[in-house]
């Protein structure tokens, strides 16, 4: 199976709301974004799918020198040799990715082997950053951008994706030990651990959920604030994102914060439609 190939299947399996986004795009740059993208999954993958802490430490760090293999210095005798770092090699240069910022999307995937919890929503910002921000970056310069102030927007839209796909696994991501709710606001909203893990359903849950709702939607608008005029035709494939997500928080919203027992999803007619939409919109 050919690089690219792979990339395109591993995209397409994963039934991300990404994939919808990627199909307006131009074929080099769909190729690269989807290159970046099964980059991700497999990352991620080593991380969710190894029950050995230390053997999954070490995928990362075999992936750490997998990429390493694609600088320019390394040489002919040190090549890539996986398909997704072959597939991802080419559009380095031609759309400025860089590779400490594919380092730092490895460091937050190794976030999750060190630490299970977040005392505060300063210490989430940065595990964001790291798993969302930095995605979001490299994101808006595959799709290209003019002013320098895209790369704010991009970083800004990548914290409020990943805070809605906090919201959407709470109860998915307590099941498996891990808990990115901070623990200043549980407290707060006096909604415990246990809550979570046996999916009690409470006022207090009902409160805390509308908070972090509410400040997901806010990251949403300061993103926008933040895209200036001239790039917003060549960000659409963000602002698909943006559209699928804020519908998916409208659901979770709709439907009482039902997400301790089940996983808020829309159907693909539905993300193909607002893609289609929001691209037709410029």
């Amino acid at each position: 199976m050919a690089p690219d190939d792979y990339c395109q299947q591993k995209a397409a399996q994963s039934g991300s709301s990404f994939y919808y986004s990627f199909l307006f795009l131009p074929p080099e740059r769909r190729r690269a974004i989807t290159a970046v993208y099964a980059f991700c999954r497999e990352v991620d993958d080593t991380v969710d799918e190894c029950a050995d802490v230390e053997i999954a430490r070490a995928k990362l760090n075999w992936w750490r020198r997998e990429l390493m293999t694609m600088a320019p210095t390394t040489g002919a005798q040190n090549q890539p040799t996986h398909p997704v770092t072959l597939a991802l090699q080419p559009h380095l240069t031609a759309f400025g990715i860089q590779l400490q910022h594919l380092q730092a999307i490895i460091d937050g995937m190794e976030m999750d082997l060190n630490q299970t919890r977040y005392l505060d929503y300063v210490g989430l910002k940065t595990y964001c950053w790291h798993v969302a921000g930095v995605v979001g970056m490299i994101s808006a310069s595959i799709f290209g951008y003019k002013d320098p102030k895209t790369l704010l927007y991009a970083e800004k839209l990548g914290l409020a994706l990943q805070l809605t796909n906090i919201i959407r696994d709470v109860g998915e991501d307590a099941r498996i030990g891990r808990i990115y709710l901070p623990v200043n606001e549980l407290q707060q909203f006096k909604v415990t651990a246990a809550d979570l893990l046996n999916g009690r359903y409470s006022e207090n849950f009902k409160q805390l959920m509308r908070f972090q709702v509410q400040r997901a939607q806010a990251a949403y608008d300061e993103a926008f604030a933040l895209l200036p005029a001239a790039d917003r035709r060549a960000q659409r494939t963000g602002l698909i994102m943006a559209a699928i997500y804020r519908a998916l928080l409208t659901e979770i919203e709709r439907d009482g914060y039902q997400v301790l027992h089940q996983r808020t999803s829309l159907t693909p007619i539905r993300k193909l439609w607002l893609a289609w939409r929001t691209y037709v919109k410029g």
